[in-house]
This record gives structure tokens, C-alpha cells and sequence, in this order.
């Protein structure tokens, strides 16, 4: 089965090489791709600067795939993925404990498989993962966050194996002035509609602190 995958670039990108690419990403080291066009060429783009929404096909029969959006998964399972790779500011005790408390309790295997799925967390919503390990969301709130936008589903495409899989289809020139303006105005309506809905205080949520003094695991139903 053959998957169809975009992947916004400032150039066009024939053959992702295996070994290429920052180890502090979101799922680490790999070629990340989305299987939505019209993300793929806002995150092409910059300001003033045009682009390419590079197109690809995956053969996808006998990849092992890590899908963080399994229904037994949850959202502390996909945040301990990005703390095991991307750069947190840890601003109190609180997050550096809580950052050590959901690496140990919400482990996730990524060693061994061939691409892996999951929310994309650029710098809005990596301000709401890190927001949340501060203390000032909840965990209920942190799952709303990572809806807002609609930013959608990355897939990294990991280990040798699967980027042997990868077949180059075309690149689509990608126009900054008309893409930009969408891409902006997706992270401001993420920011704007974050902002209203951590107005006010969840009395009784699940917060950080309430996790880690109640010493909540993956089985409760409460995460």
C-alpha cells in the first residue's frame, strides 16, 4: 500500500538522505512529512521567501509504524517523545520534575520502528507543551491546544529501511505571498483561541502538580 506524502521545503528535495536532518525535532532524527498539500506548502514558505511542496510516495507494506494517535496512547505519551528530543526551557522545579516523571511513567519505544505519526508541535504548540509542564494548563487543555489550528498530523519517515520506501513524484512551486498569509494566520488562530480557553482556572483539572502528587499512570482513566 502506497501512501502519498508532502513535504514543504525552500527547495526541491529529489532524494531525503537517511542520516540527514536535526536530532532535536520532534520525533528526532528523520524526513518529516504531512499528508495534507496545503500544509506542506504553508510550511514552505516564509516571509518574502517562496518554496516547494515536494511530493512522494511510501510504500508502506512491511514498515513497522509508531502511530502516537492509537487509542492507547495518550497525550503525555506523545509529550514524552518531545522531551526526549526537542530543547525544553524547564523555568521551575516543577517542570524539570514533571519532565522526569512523564519520561519514566509514558515511555515510548521509537528505537526499532520505520516511521512514526503524531502531532506536528511548532512554536505555538510548543508553547502549550511547555505551558503545561509549568503548571499553567491542564491536561485537558493541553489535548484542546494541539487541535487548535488544525495543524494536523506529521509523518516522519525514520529509519533506512523506510526511506529506501520513498519515491520522489514532483515539487509545486509554492508562492510566499499567497501561502504566508495562511500560515500566520493558522498560528495566530491557534494562539488566539489557546489564549481564550486558558482564561480561567479549571478548579478541579488535571494539572501538572495534581499528576505527579496523585502519581497518575497511563491506565487511569483520568488521562
Amino acid at each position: 500500500m502506497k501512501k502519498t506524502l508532502y513535504h514543504g521545503s525552500p527547495s526541491i528535495v529529489r532524494k531525503p538522505l537517511f542520516g540527514l536532518g536535526k536530532s532535536y525535532n520532534d520525533y528526532g532524527q528523520g524526513f518529516y512529512c504531512t499528508e495534507v498539500l496545503d500544509l506542506a506548502k504553508e510550511w514552505s514558505v516564509d516571509l518574502g521567501r517562496n518554496g516547494f511542496a515536494n511530493v512522494y510516495e511510501l510504500e508502506m507494506k512491511g514498515l513497522k509504524v509508531l502511530d502516537l494517535q492509537r487509542d492507547d496512547f495518550c497525550i503525555l505519551h506523545w509529550l514524552s517523545v518531545l522531551l526526549r528530543n526537542r530543547e525544553f526551557e524547564l523555568d521551575t522545579d516543577l517542570a524539570a520534575d514533571a519532565k522526569e516523571y512523564i519520561l519514566s511513567h509514558f515511555p515510548v519505544e521509537t528505537e526499532d520502528v520505520d516511521v512514526i505519526m503524531g502531532y506536528r508541535a511548532d512554536d505555538s504548540y510548543f508553547t502549550f507543551a511547555r505551558n503545561f509542564l509549568n503548571g499553567a494548563i491542564t491536561l485537558a487543555k493541553l489535548s484542546e491546544a494541539m487541535r487548535l489550528g488544525k495543524l494536523g498530523v506529521q509523518i516522519m519517515v525514520k529509519s533506512e529501511k523506510a526511506f529506501d520506501r520513498l519515491s520522489f513524484v514532483d515539487a509545486l512551486p509554492t508562492l510566499a505571498d499567497e501561502w504566508y498569509p495562511l500560515k500566520k494566520g493558522r498560528d495566530d488562530e491557534a494562539r488566539r483561541s489557546y489564549r481564550e480557553s486558558r482564561a480561567v482556572r479549571e478548579k478541579n483539572g488535571l494539572y501538572i502538580s495534581r499528576i505527579l502528587d496523585e502519581e497518575l499512570t497511563a491506565d487511569d482513566l483520568r488521562i
